[in-house]
């Protein structure tokens, strides 16, 4: 699959006909929301876990030197928090932009913090597309992000941010605070 999928993303018609959508973000989308929404609540999704094992051509590295951003990774029994966004369907053409360097929309359940649930829906990258990096050691990875920058800047900051934003919600993830201790040695 191409880097680009923004109309891949354009003929998801699951939620055609909706006023408003619920889409879970486990990333950036955790703190850096530059989309209108009508409503925020911390979040979870079953089954999954964030892993750096997405390569960034067009946010955080170049197309010859990639930085690594996240995806998720079926995890049976995992449970992966974020935050939840409540948006109109206008909001897809900036998100497909955006996430346009490999993720496609996947419907999914998302689990509020408050005990309530919807179903909504998450950017995902497959091992499939052509961004994929895939698995590697944590300080190999942070290694990777230590090095990387691109037009939104160094890739460094991507993982911290993320890492920050966790704590202040007091969520753990240890991939993620695994990748950042290695980071401080690069």
């Amino acid at each position: 699959m191409s880097h680009n999928t923004i109309a891949i993303n354009q003929r998801m018609d699951k939620f055609d006909g909706h006023h408003r959508v619920w889409l879970f973000g486990y990333g950036s989308l955790i703190f850096k929301a530059d989309f209108p929404f009508i409503e925020r609540r911390l979040a979870s999704i079953e089954g999954w876990s964030r892993r750096f094992w997405q390569g960034s051509h067009d946010h955080r590295g170049t197309e010859t030197a990639p930085g690594r951003v996240l995806t998720l990774t079926p995890d049976p029994g995992a449970v992966c928090a974020g935050m939840a966004y409540l948006i109109t369907p206008e909001v897809f053409a900036h998100l497909d932009h955006r996430e346009k360097n490999g993720y496609l929309r996947l419907a999914v359940n998302i689990n509020f913090d408050d005990g309530d649930s919807e179903e909504g829906l998450v950017y995902i990258a497959t091992d499939d597309n052509a961004a994929y990096l895939g698995e590697a050691p944590e300080r190999d990875i942070a290694r990777q992000i230590a090095a990387s920058a691109g037009p939104s800047g160094p890739n460094r900051d991507y993982l911290t941010n993320l890492a920050d934003a966790l704590r202040s919600l007091g969520k753990d993830d240890p991939h993620v605070f695994a990748v950042e201790r290695h980071l401080a040695e690069f």
